[in-house]
């Protein structure tokens, strides 16, 4: 009965096949496209440091206190954790297959924040991340000087305070990850020298603390104030300390005759790297990297091309002599991949539409089935959200 209703209305039939047609076109142009399927159960990494800490001290104070905490998620299967002797401590859960990996990521954060206040004062300062445990990387953008004005340290400063920001607001974008250093004020004790002053690491860091605040000066003139009163003026007080010069200047204590001890008299204060367990190279040239990953369901090539547009601009605003470029690049895997795909099926149906022709030895009859397959074809394909018909990888 439905056969002879088309058949009878074949204007009907066209109009229902171009309409089928049309929106499996328009389900290729949103189907979600990444390098590999989604197939890893979601994970939730929770990273603590604990600068000076060995291995064993980090294990009992720091990630027995996370873990003793991490009871009651919703459809965890496991956790697994690593403490290294520089002082960090990676606490990794991952949940069932399925589980939403926002709301895995929020009860995390929950547990996390109860066991917040059991922790090392100092792991606190320097606070605990937690974030979705990615992929490999879907970019890497390498910064790098060819004429060696800069060295790694300055590049690394220039992509933490100019690029990652940008890039991490991209829509499709999971995670950044720097690889290389950033700027940071080192302090360098001289034990000797402390010792002639009667001094210790815990005063310097006191005096430090002290000295290298933000206060708020507040305010002249302001209410309640007498009659008559004009001048409302706002105080500006030193601020946070910027320079070595300022640094070394820090007094430490009062010597008995009058004089004063400081920071420079005890140690050596310079501009270096927040981290140096990284030094980056790029073709033996001083470097600095950064890692995009692509967030949960993203179009990896709609988002690599953001990215790669956004890193356009954002490289115009660089000194002179200082180089843009992709070491890593997996969206290529995938664009041969959708061509593979693409030339697979055109392949198919031209094997089709010939044994049909050889069987049937009739042009006619082979041009209705021949029509057929691509509507078919592209009637299997959904919107976002479904799982295409056709793969992103063979």
């Amino acid at each position: 009965m439905i056969s002879r209703f088309f058949i009878q209305r074949p204007i009907f039939a066209w109009v229902v096949a171009l309409v089928i047609m049309l929106g499996g076109v328009l389900a290729i142009l949103t189907l979600p496209i990444s390098q590999y399927p989604v197939i890893a159960p979601p994970a939730v990494a929770i990273t603590a440091n604990y600068p000076g800490a060995s291995a064993d001290t980090l294990e009992t104070s720091v990630t027995q206190v996370i873990e003793q905490q991490l009871h009651g998620l919703d459809h965890l299967l496991y956790f697994s954790s690593t403490s290294t002797a520089n002082g960090q401590a990676t606490i990794t859960a991952t949940f069932q297959p399925g589980t939403n990996p926002d709301i895995a990521q929020v009860q995390v954060q929950n547990k996390v924040q109860q066991a917040t206040p059991l922790l090392p004062a100092v792991v606190q300062q320097q606070g605990l991340i937690v974030a979705k445990n990615q992929a490999s990387p879907l970019l890497v953008i390498s910064l790098y000087d060819p004429h060696g004005r800069y060295s790694d340290v300055d590049l690394g400063d220039i992509v933490n305070s100019r690029f990652i920001d940008p890039l991490s607001r991209i829509n499709g974008v999971g995670d950044t990850q720097l690889f290389g250093g950033t700027y940071a004020m080192r302090i360098w004790l001289d034990p000797f020298k402390l010792n002639n002053y009667k001094l210790m690491a815990s005063d310097v860091r006191a005096a430090v603390l002290a000295q290298n605040v933000q206060v708020p000066a507040g305010e002249l003139g302001g209410p309640p104030d007498v009659a008559g009163q004009e001048l409302d003026a706002t105080v500006n007080a030193q601020s946070r300390l910027q320079t070595a010069d300022q640094f070394r200047n820090i007094i430490l204590r009062t010597q008995p005759d009058g004089s004063l001890v400081r920071l420079g008299d005890v140690a050596r204060v310079e501009i270096g790297a927040d981290n140096y367990a990284q030094s980056a190279r790029y073709d033996g040239y001083p470097a600095a990297g950064l890692a995009i990953k692509l967030a949960p369901g993203a179009n990896a090539l709609d988002t690599a091309t953001a990215v790669r547009a956004q890193t356009a601009e954002l490289a115009k605003t660089l000194p002179a002599g200082v180089v843009v470029d992709f070491p890593v690049d997996n969206t290529s895997f995938v664009k041969l991949s959708i061509k593979d795909v693409i030339t697979t099926l055109l392949v198919a149906i031209l094997l089709v539409v010939g044994v049909m022709f050889l069987f049937l030895q009739n042009w006619r009859a082979t041009l209705i089935p021949a029509i057929a397959v691509p509507v078919v074809l592209l009637g299997h394909l959904r919107g976002p959200g479904a799982s295409p018909a056709i793969p992103s990888t063979p």
